[in-house]
Order: C-alpha cells, then sequence, then structure tokens
C-alpha cells in the first residue's frame, strides 16, 4: 500500500537516517523503535504526507486512506464530547444530504420512463449502497462503544470538551481516528493519555478491527500485543524484523554482537596495517609494501556498531534513615467532593514493600495519593510511620525546577558523593546525552522537565517513594533503569501506574480501584489480573459502582473511589459440587460462543477483503451488485461483533 525508497532526512547537514527503504503491506502492525531523536515520530509525519523528506520517495497506492495520530495536537473547544467525535463522520451525514435530495426528487418526478429519471434512479441507488458500505445506518452506535472502549461514560457525551483535561480531549481524537477505518493507521504514543482499561480496550480494537497500523509507543506490553512486525532506526539506518517486539530484542542483541565480533576483528586489522606502515615508512624497500598497505587501509568501510543500550547503567537511591515498621496506615479514610470519592479505605503498607495503585482513570488513585501527601483534607485517620522521608514525583513536580539553571546543574546541585563522577552517564540513560545537559531547564519540554524531575528524585535520600505515572516520558531503556532502581531500593514504593510491562517483577502487592473501594491483592501485576481471572483490566471499576456514583472521566475532578476487601464477596455461600459443575458448563458454552463468533468475524472479514479487492478493479467499481453485497457484509460483521461483545462480556460476568 505503501512504499518507502531510499529515504533521508537532515537537519542542518546533520542525517536523522539515510537510505531507508521498507513497504507497508495490508494488515501490517508494524512497531517503529529506535531510542529518543533517532526519528520515529519524523518517519510518522513523512508517511503521512504532513512533512517532506530531504531525498527519497513515498509511494502511496491511489485512493488509499491515512489516519495519522500525533503526540501533540491542537484540540477543539466548541463541542460537547459527542459532537466532537461525529465531525469524523462528517462525510457520511454530506451524503446522506444527498441521498435525501435525491429521494425527494424521486418522489415528486412523474417522467418514470424517461433516461434521466433512470440515470437518478441508478445515481441514487450507487450512492445509497455506498453510504450502506460506509456505516451511514449504525455509525452512531459504533461510535458509542468506542468512546466508552476508551474511557468515557454516556452521561460525558453531552458535556463540552473543554471540561476535560488534555489526555481526555486526545481520547476523542483518538475515537473520531479509529471510526475512520483508515487503510494506514498512523499512533504516536497512543497509550499516553490512556489507563489500563482503555489501553487493554485499544489492543483488542487493533488487533481485530484495524487496517494496517505503524505506531510508536514505549508500553512494551502494548507493543508486543498489538504489532508482529518491528522497524528499527539505529545509526541513522532502518533495519525491518518480521517479528515481535520481544523476539526483535534477541535477534537485535545476536546482531549487535556479530556487530562487535566485527568491528573488533576490523579494528585488530587497522591496527596491523597502521603498525607496518609506521614500523617501514622510511625504508625503500618496503616502499611498494608501504603504499599497498595505505590503500588497503583507505578502501576499509568502518564498521558500525549500534547505540549501546543504557539499560545496564545501573543506580541507587542514597543511603537514608531507617523508617517505621508501617510507613502508611489507613483507618476508615473517605474523601467526598460533589460526590464520594472513595470511602472506608483500610490499608496497612509495609517497610521495604512495593505496592502498585491500579484502576480506571478517575477511581480516586491520585487523591489517596494526595491525601498521603497531606496536600488535601479527607476524612478518618490516616497515620505516617516514625521517620518517614517521602519522595513523591508527579506531573506539575516538572513546574518546580528552576528554569535559569542548566540540566546538568540541576543534578550536580542534588548530587552526593561517588555519583557526581556519573552524573553525564545518568543524563545520557535519561536522554540528555552530549549537549542537551549544557541546555537550561526552562527551553525544555514538558516530557523532558518531567524526566529530569524523575533524575532528581533518584539521587534524593527518601525511605518512602510514591511515584504517580513515573514513566509517561520515559523510553524503554529508561523504564528499565529506573525499574531496576526501584527494585534496588530499601525503601517503601508506591506506584500509581498503567504500564504493565513496568509494574512486572517490582511489585508484590496491588490495590485495585473501583466502584469507592480499594481491594488488596498480594501478588505481582499479573498474579492480580490472574486471580481476576482477565486477561485484561477492560472492566476494572465499571461493574463495581453499586453506588451509583459516576467513573472515569465522568468523575474528572482528580479522581475516584476505594475499601479493603481481599475476596470478591466473602459472605457469599459455596457452590455444591453439582452447581459448580452446572457454572462449569455454562462458562463452557460461554467460551465457545465466543470462540464461534471470532471465527465467523474472521471469516466474514476474509469475504470482505476478497469483495474489496474486486470492487479495487474498474470492472468491480462498476458492478452495482458488488457494492450491495459489500453493504450486507459489513452488516453482518457489524452484527458479529455486536455477537462477539455480548458473549464476551458474559462470560467476563460468569467468571
Amino acid at each position: 500500500m505503501i512504499n518507502i525508497d531510499n529515504l533521508a532526512v537532515e537537519f542542518s547537514a546533520t542525517p536523522l537516517f539515510t537510505d531507508a527503504s521498507f513497504v507497508i503491506n495490508p494488515k501490517d502492525r508494524i512497531a517503529l523503535v529506535g531510542k529518543n531523536g533517532a526519528g520515529k515520530s519524523t518517519m510518522l509525519k513523512i508517511i503521512a504526507g504532513v512533512q517532506e523528506p530531504t531525498r527519497g520517495v513515498v509511494s502511496r497506492q491511489k485512493g488509499i486512506t491515512i489516519g495519522y495520530l500525533p503526540q501533540v495536537m491542537v484540540l477543539s473547544d466548541d463541542h460537547t464530547v459527542m459532537q466532537e467525535a461525529e465531525t469524523a463522520f462528517a462525510h457520511i451525514s454530506e451524503m446522506q444530504e444527498r441521498l435525501n435530495k435525491m429521494n425527494d426528487e424521486l418522489s415528486s418526478r412523474t417522467d418514470y420512463e424517461s433516461e434521466e429519471y433512470m440515470e437518478l434512479v441508478e445515481r441514487f441507488t450507487h450512492e445509497n449502497e455506498r453510504f450502506m458500505m460506509m456505516g451511514g445506518v449504525n455509525y452512531h452506535a459504533e461510535l458509542e462503544r468506542t468512546l466508552i472502549g476508551l474511557g468515557f461514560q454516556r452521561s460525558d457525551f453531552d458535556r463540552p470538551t473543554k471540561e476535560f483535561s488534555g489526555g481526555w480531549r486526545m481520547r476523542v481524537e483518538l475515537a473520531k481516528l479509529l471510526m475512520q477505518k483508515p487503510d494506514v493507521l498512523l499512533l504516536d504514543e497512543p497509550t499516553n493519555h490512556l489507563d489500563i482499561g482503555s489501553i487493554q480496550w485499544l489492543e483488542q480494537f487493533l488487533a481485530q478491527r484495524a487496517n494496517a497500523v505503524v505506531l510508536v509507543s514505549h508500553d512494551r506490553a502494548f507493543i508486543n500485543n498489538v504489532t508482529n512486525r518491528t522497524i528499527e532506526i539505529t545509526c541513522h539506518h532502518i533495519n525491518d524484523y518480521k517479528v515481535k517486539y520481544d523476539e526483535y530484542i534477541k535477534l537485535r542483541d545476536e546482531r549487535r554482537e556479530q556487530q562487535l565480533r566485527a568491528y573488533e576483528n576490523q579494528q585488530k586489522e587497522i591496527a596491523e596495517i597502521k603498525q607496518f606502515i609506521e614500523a617501514f615508512r622510511y625504508k625503500p624497500t618496503k616502499s611498494n609494501q608501504v603504499q599497498s598497505r595505505i590503500k588497503q587501509l583507505e578502501k576499509i568501510v568502518p564498521i558500525e556498531v549500534d547505540e549501546v543500550d543504557t539499560s545496564s547503567l545501573r543506580l541507587k537511591f542514597p543511603p537514608c534513615l531507617r523508617s517505621g515498621d508501617y510507613p502508611v496506615i489507613c483507618e476508615d479514610v473517605a474523601k467526598t467532593y460533589s460526590h464520594n470519592i472513595f470511602k472506608d479505605v483500610n490499608l496497612t503498607i509495609k517497610r521495604g514493600e512495593k505496592v502498585a495503585f491500579v484502576g480506571n482513570n478517575g477511581e480516586g488513585k491520585s487523591t489517596l495519593v494526595k491525601c498521603i501527601m497531606g496536600q488535601i483534607p479527607f476524612d478518618g485517620n490516616l497515620k505516617i510511620g516514625h521517620n518517614v522521608q517521602i519522595g513523591y514525583f508527579a506531573q506539575n513536580q516538572a513546574q518546580m525546577l528552576d528554569g535559569d539553571i542548566t540540566v546538568f546543574d540541576t543534578i550536580d546541585r542534588v548530587a552526593k558523593g561517588d555519583i557526581r563522577l556519573k552524573i553525564r552517564d545518568i543524563l545520557g540513560a535519561f536522554m540528555f546525552g552530549g549537549e542537551a545537559s549544557d541546555k537550561y531547564v526552562k527551553v525544555l519540554s514538558g516530557g523532558e522537565r518531567s524526566r529530569l524531575a524523575m533524575i532528581r528524585l533518584l539521587l534524593e535520600p527518601v525511605n518512602l517513594l510514591i511515584l504517580d505515572e513515573p514513566t509517561n516520558h520515559l523510553d524503554m531503556q529508561s523504564k528499565d533503569v529506573l525499574k531496576q532502581a526501584i527494585k534496588d531500593f530499601d525503601g517503601t514504593a508506591i506506584i500509581v501506574s498503567h504500564d504493565r510491562d513496568f509494574l512486572d517483577g517490582l511489585v508484590e502487592k496491588v490495590y485495585e480501584f473501583g466502584g469507592g473501594k480499594v481491594r488488596e491483592h498480594i501478588g505481582g501485576i499479573y498474579d492480580f489480573l490472574q486471580k481476576k481471572q482477565i486477561e485484561s483490566l477492560n472492566d476494572l471499576g465499571r461493574n463495581m459502582n453499586s453506588s451509583g456514583s459516576p467513573t472515569g472521566a465522568a468523575a474528572n475532578t482528580d479522581d475516584n473511589k476505594i475499601s479493603n476487601d481481599n475476596s470478591a464477596n466473602p459472605s457469599a455461600p459455596q457452590l455444591s459440587y453439582a452447581e459448580q459443575k452446572e457454572r462449569n458448563k455454562a462458562i463452557k458454552k460461554a467460551e465457545n460462543a465466543v470462540k464461534n463468533a471470532e471465527a465467523k468475524i474472521e471469516k466474514l472479514e476474509g469475504e470482505l477483503a476478497e469483495l474489496e479487492a474486486k470492487l479495487a478493479t474498474p470492472e468491480g467499481a462498476s458492478d452495482v451488485s458488488l457494492f450491495t453485497q459489500h453493504g450486507e457484509l459489513k452488516k453482518k460483521i457489524d452484527a458479529a461483533v455486536e455477537e462477539w461483545e455480548n458473549a464476551s462480556m458474559e462470560l467476563e460476568e460468569m467468571k
């Protein structure tokens, strides 16, 4: 569909990448990877047609549609959530108006036998088939499902977009893009503004319903679940791996080992040639051999080794005072704004524990953190233990940095002891290598400031670490450095995060937020998922809201809801053997219904692909019957998807 041929981009004569060539095929799921600054976002912009390369050609198949979600975009504040989302279907509304006009004309005319009337009938039929094919009848229901999947509540649909944060408005833009169903979907960090449930929903959507996808993401679990091909930008070149990210890591390491061996052999050869030249440069009897060696040296093409993976860099928090045995104790803690955020929160965090706060956006995670920090009033009893020194990272933490000093000086002022000798290495690990360390803080972007604030925190002597979404602006290598530092940390850590890969192997206890309660789960993030008997956190908190108070974006006043409950329903009666057998049978039946629905969708999509291939030919484009078949197939697919969604919901409720 899209052919990238010998692409090159240069900034001030410095190459970003050169001779980049690859092809994007239908149904490709491509992860575009490389260190920050390698040119991933630039590559997406060039494919989207919003930026021109220095050299090279991007050939796009005629009639192809491309959807592009940048990291930052101008957002409209003049509509409600639903009105803004519906702008994605402006072409359908225009088509509906044309059909209405043609229908009125057909009703008012009486020259049924004339050629003009027959042409009007044929034009109406053709346009109506196109309208049906594009989902003109049921797009509104599908749009609602998409907005809900991305975390909105129905009560949010009529709220003005200006009431929402930038992250929630980006979700509206993402919904619009997904509903347009472009042939190629380009996504630049789509998970930055999503919670775990929404990320999992997006994974399923992209895997089952999207066409070709090219994405940039630092969420390792997300790209592993979505992509089947990895294109790496490294050393100004493109390496194309036809595998998922985890497999690419293994192949890349093998490739780098081979490069290192070849580089070492080449350096050895160069050293021997230079040694020979120096030894015999002034001996007339060896002049021919010396000249031959000089020419040999000139012909050698230096072997490049891919950028060094800085994840091997180890950071350790400086020594600090030992805290009391229980740094945080909550007893019947509650918080209410205009509605109940949470109540009856009872939890105890022991010294040395690493715990995660998880749940959909708007369920109370950051609110409880602010209660612990003493930033907001609350009801109940919340005790901070003896000798507790808190290190807190939040998004607004970056705004507290001194803008009139450099990046290097910011870290140099808090670094102590031997760590001062490694400041340049630490800054490089967090994407402040080279000249970037000499930038003034006031010229940094929001993401860069967040990373700098994170480095400062890593060097402060604290024994209780509270991190609120620490990975949003970190690449994978930086996340690995941070994760290892927290694992080696002797103190206690509370981590609010939607990044499953980051939490995996890091936390040993999970607090699940939802429905005005907090439930404690012993074990890691995937132990929690297994205990919940779900493969994702799609419905985390959505089915818990017995109080009827709003969740998700509807409770956009910071966060929402909490309680400590080690079992789903301790008072529930135990099932008899016969009842358990019947329940297992019902679950098996529901699982089969889900599988059958998936198989049906796959079969119908295969038929649709074949039909669309026919429609792409000149003969097919003029065959009205094919448009009719296409419209019927789309209806069947929509019905099958709805059947699958219902079966999946029923299965989850049973479990």
